[in-house]
């Protein structure tokens, strides 16, 4: 379960380097579309930041 949690982490981390490429490669062309990957590449590394913490709380209490 542990290794399936953090699988799970790392690939919000990856999703969020995706967002953050795709608005470098559209932000001339498309700017309505790079704003709003920007947001969520934002919300996938707050989630990989807040599942990290979540994670590692909830592993010490037991």
């Amino acid at each position: 379960m542990r290794k399936f949690l953090k699988v799970i982490e790392w690939a919000y981390l990856i999703v969020g380097i995706v967002f953050v490429v795709e608005v470098f490669l559209n932000w001339n062309t498309d700017r309505q579309k790079s704003i709003v990957s920007l947001v969520m590449a934002a919300l996938a590394f707050f989630m990989f930041v807040f599942k990290r913490r979540f994670r590692n709380k909830r592993f010490e209490n037991n």
